[in-house]
């Protein structure tokens, strides 16, 4: 059976000093201190340590093998969405990190598929640069939560969703820059609790903001089995049902009613959890998902799967038909 990990991050294994090019902080660099391992630095301050299966495709096609998984769907890290960047610089990194996929997903064609990046603070360039990694062999885009603060049901972002549908391209929807985040840094809670609600903030203004309305046929992926909101769908759509006043303003659809029309990846770490996730999408519309190459993530790409004893076309659908559905791509191409 094909098994493809639709939710997975990768990096260049050398990025430009943007801090010192452009002048201002903010930017990520990488500090190879060490034999297959780098610091990944925010101008002085650490972030994170990696090694070398966040750039090296080899050591990932290896690894992966080691869960019978044959296809990585490949995005960049969220902390180099830089949003915050001047429009032209943002859009320098975001061409940059796409040429790097672009030349991965080309050199490996049947073991990645990519996603790129966009400047979504500026929606001109962000079509742009769709027409460009559409020409060079990429087949959707990540996006942040939000975009500075920004619900992605905003105006200015329509031109992007037209353009996403009119050339074809999907989007996952990564949580990143965690609401509330300043105000619970202990227990890395802007981690275990910011980033479902940040996802679930992303559905919710897409789904209130009438998003699926207005561009039908988007094909868009939510990140960690829609962080907490299928979990309080109950709570949202009774807010729905009692307070229109409020909640019913841009548009009178029951917020139950889009289940099944977006895409969910499977990171619950849990299966009575994703039982619950099935039952609301169907499995048609849950993907794989492990967030590798990180600790939070699910490193054993979806073996707990394997053992809920789920009919055979459950699994299929979830290890990879849900995916090509999603991405719009053929199952040959990757036998």
């Amino acid at each position: 059976m094909l098994k493809i990990d639709m939710h997975t991050h990768i990096i260049p294994k050398n990025l430009p000093d943007w801090s010192k090019e452009f002048g201002y902080d903010g930017f990520i660099r990488l500090d190879h201190h060490k034999s297959s391992w780098a610091r990944m630095m925010q101008g002085d301050q650490f972030f994170r340590e990696i090694n070398h299966n966040c750039w090296d495709p080899e050591v990932r096609i290896k690894e992966y093998d080691r869960f019978n998984t044959h296809v990585q769907v490949v995005c960049t890290i969220p902390v180099l969405f830089a949003y915050f960047a001047q429009p032209e610089h943002g859009l320098k990194v975001a061409k940059f990190l796409n040429d790097d996929l672009s030349n991965l997903v080309n050199k490996y064609p049947k073991k990645y598929i990519g996603l790129g990046t966009l400047p979504m603070q500026a929606p001109e360039m962000a079509v742009e640069e769709l027409y460009r990694i559409k020409k060079n062999g990429l087949v959707g885009v990540q996006i942040g939560s939000n975009i500075n603060n920004k619900n992605l049901n905003e105006p200015e972002f329509f031109p992007i969703w037209e353009a996403c549908e009119k050339l074809g391209l999907s989007v996952l929807v990564h949580p990143w820059n965690m609401m509330g985040k300043e105000h619970m840094s202990r227990y890395w809670l802007p981690w275990l609790v910011g980033m479902p609600a940040e996802t679930s903030r992303a559905m919710c203004s897409m789904i209130f903001g009438g998003i699926f309305e207005k561009f039908p046929l988007l094909r868009i992926n939510f990140c960690h089995a829609s962080g907490s909101f299928l979990s309080t769908l109950g709570r949202i759509e009774h807010g729905f049902n009692c307070r229109p006043d409020l909640v019913a303003i841009d548009n009178n659809h029951n917020p139950k009613k889009y289940c099944g029309q977006f895409w969910v990846d499977c990171i619950t770490h849990d299966p009575e959890m994703l039982n619950y996730v099935l039952k609301m999408q169907g499995s048609k519309r849950v993907t794989l998902g492990s967030d590798y190459p990180f600790p939070l993530g699910d490193l054993e790409i979806g073996e707990f799967i394997n053992k809920m004893q789920l009919e055979e076309n459950v699994v299929e659908d979830i290890f990879c038909n849900s995916t090509l559905e999603w991405l719009n791509l053929k199952k040959e191409d990757y036998l």
